[in-house]
């Protein structure tokens, strides 16, 4: 490839790595975000992704997004949005993706096929974290401290989103570290858990 089509390439792969991350938190604030930032010319989407912009779609976006905060904040709620969000929110971030990748792609097929292979994990990466971390808060405080969580995670995921945009790089470089330091603690906590390898009987004298 040459050096200066993958120099205007990196960017954008980082910008959907980024955006696609902000989704494994909150699934419908990115959209909305992206939605109008793109609206109000601060970023270019593929053509195919211009529906994001519309009023009809932001208004789904926005309305999506306040049940979304709301709805997370109590525990009996949170954990039906956390089942919903496992398919969803990869999802989103394959969306939020392949919506930035396109205008750079110049290839809409591609644009989607990263959008699947990239944004959906990126997106699963802080959605696992968010699900560990709920399930240790659960665990040790009886879900008193859910809405608490829930108000930083609101926070995180909003910082996230303004990172991707202003610094894709970083923030790409930051999903990676985090992916990197989960898979190594679900290796520790396999090797943990596994049962103990069974003892050969004695042999008889």
């Amino acid at each position: 490839m040459d050096p200066g089509a993958l120099q205007e390439i990196v960017p954008s792969l980082a910008l959907g790595i980024g955006l696609a991350a902000c989704a494994g938190l909150r699934a419908w604030l990115p959209l909305l975000l992206t939605g109008l930032l793109a609206r109000f010319g601060y970023l270019t989407l593929g053509p195919g992704f211009q529906f994001l912009t519309s009023n009809r779609a932001l208004i789904l976006f926005g309305v999506a997004t306040a049940i979304e905060l709301l709805g997370d904040k109590f525990p009996a709620v949170d954990h039906a949005l956390d089942a919903v969000g496992t398919v969803l929110r990869p999802t989103a971030g394959a969306l939020l993706a392949a919506s930035v990748f396109w205008p750079e792609m110049n290839d809409p097929l591609t644009a989607i096929a990263l959008g699947v292979v990239i944004g959906a994990p990126s997106a699963l990466v802080p959605h696992a974290a968010k699900s560990a971390l709920r399930t240790l808060s659960t665990a040790f405080t009886g879900g008193l401290a859910t809405p608490l969580i829930s108000l930083l995670e609101d926070v995180i995921a909003l910082g996230m989103f303004v990172l991707a945009v202003l610094l894709p790089l970083v923030m790409a470089a930051l999903v990676a570290l985090a992916a990197f330091l989960l898979l190594r603690w679900w290796k520790s906590r396999a090797r943990t858990q596994a049962p103990p390898p069974a003892s050969l009987p004695t042999a008889m004298a």
